[in-house]
């Protein structure tokens, strides 16, 4: 076992997850990705807003699929045990787990934050495969390339978590950027000891690389590809089984099934399915209150700047979105983090993707009460918002009847007890 190659860590946090009070088993996923295994079909990318389960799922793959040196005891009560591919899977692959969220202690630079992955990968490899008398100085892709011919066709599944999180870095220049899809493309693309590559993170691969770099992954993004949507999130089913055992520990419940619905529903899949933020949802059963759980980021924090500067009148759309009205937009995730958001569709891409609009039928809305107290405090510390603040600041909702053909609205304000 090693940092990288069939790590303990997947596991072990995954266990910790299955282990929660309020855990849901989501393990039925992997009957649909082992039949890919090997296949030319064997890179699979999705894409979803921050929140919404995807570290979980892939130390959960990661888990199940990782060599390990004990005895499993997670899966074997879990859903996935009933399938027929369960024995021939479970802990008998190689898998190197990337998390590229983790970066080097006092890392400022790309080489320094490449190199701890590069270099962590080959003494792995050098370690795991002692009796190859493998080169450390080779490429990893040399390396893994020798043990694949000299260890009878020995192949990789790579589950690598965040993969985006480096465009998000500040140290990052464009030219690092292009250094890591080649370095991304080069480990992967055509090579036959990747035996599956299970990558997630927030924005789509569209947006980075625009060339051949890694047009191998097939794409599944929350609102244009229906499969696997039922896996991020909670359905209505799921919370109903957590609200239940909610209701059989807690002596004294103060959250409301109703309230569950208010506050964490409303975000939709492709297919037009509504789901509730599962972080959100089990928060609030753990600590006994419904309240807003989501949590800044600097990418959330900038995206009101363009609402502060109302960029194309977006603050028109928001008050009538704080109506409960739902607003007409061209939606392309790849435009989500430009340097520069110019227009309303490429601002709702944005918002789209970091979880704070859902989209349905050609139109952007806010999912629910949670989000709605976001957009409030933020609006309270940006307080030259106007009327949109005035709307957020005073716990308001302005009450539309809006003819889609004349675009008249006739409205009235009523004070909401949030």
């Amino acid at each position: 076992m090693g940092m990288f190659l069939n790590s303990i860590i997947p596991y072990e946090t995954y266990k910790a997850v299955v282990y929660d009070s309020y855990f849901v088993d989501k393990t039925s996923i992997l009957d649909e990705l082992m039949p890919l295994l090997g296949k030319m079909q064997r890179y699979i990318c999705i894409t979803r807003p921050r929140r919404f389960g995807k570290t979980v799922m892939a130390n959960m793959i990661g888990a199940f699929f990782g060599k390990i040196d004990r005895e499993d005891e997670v899966f074997q009560c879990l859903k996935i045990a009933v399938s027929n591919q369960y024995g021939k899977h479970l802990h008998r692959h190689n898998v190197i787990y990337i998390d590229f969220s983790r970066i080097p202690e006092d890392c400022v630079s790309y080489a320094a934050y490449i190199a701890r992955i590069r270099n962590g990968l080959k003494k792995d490899l050098v370690e795991t495969y002692d009796d190859l008398n493998l080169d450390i100085s080779n490429s990893v892709w040399d390396i893994l390339n020798e043990i694949f011919v000299k260890k009878d066709r020995t192949k990789f599944i790579f589950v690598l978590d965040e993969w985006d999180a480096i465009f998000h870095m500040p140290f990052v220049t464009d030219e690092d950027k292009q250094a890591y899809l080649l370095f991304l493309k080069t480990l992967l693309k055509d090579q036959e000891y990747a035996e599956f590559v299970y990558m997630t993170g927030v924005l789509p691969i569209a947006k980075y690389s625009d060339g051949s770099e890694l047009n191998m992954f097939v794409e599944f993004q929350m609102t244009t590809m229906e499969q696997f949507s039922e896996y991020f999130g909670f359905t209505d089913d799921e919370v109903d089984e957590l609200y239940q055992k909610y209701l059989e520990v807690q002596k004294n419940p103060k959250v409301t099934r109703e309230g569950l619905r208010e506050w964490y529903d409303g975000y939709y899949t492709a297919g037009g399915k509504k789901l509730y933020n599962p972080r959100s949802v089990v928060l609030a059963l753990t600590y006994n209150q419904l309240s807003n759980y989501w949590t800044s980021s600097g990418t959330y924090d900038s995206i009101f700047g363009y609402i502060k500067d109302n960029v194309d009148e977006i603050q028109d759309d928001l008050a009538l979105m704080f109506a409960g009205e739902a607003i007409p937009a061209d939606i392309q995730e790849y435009a989500a983090v430009s340097q520069q958001l110019c227009t309303k569709d490429e601002i709702y891409s944005a918002m789209l993707v970091y979880g704070l609009l859902t989209y349905k039928d050609g139109c952007v809305s806010i999912p629910n009460k949670e989000l709605m107290d976001s957009y409030a405090a933020m609006m309270k510390k940006e307080r030259t918002l106007g009327y949109v603040y005035r709307l957020a600041s005073e716990s308001t909702r302005m009450l539309n009847a809006y003819d889609k053909q004349t675009k008249e609205h006739a409205c009235k304000v009523e004070v909401l007890k949030l």
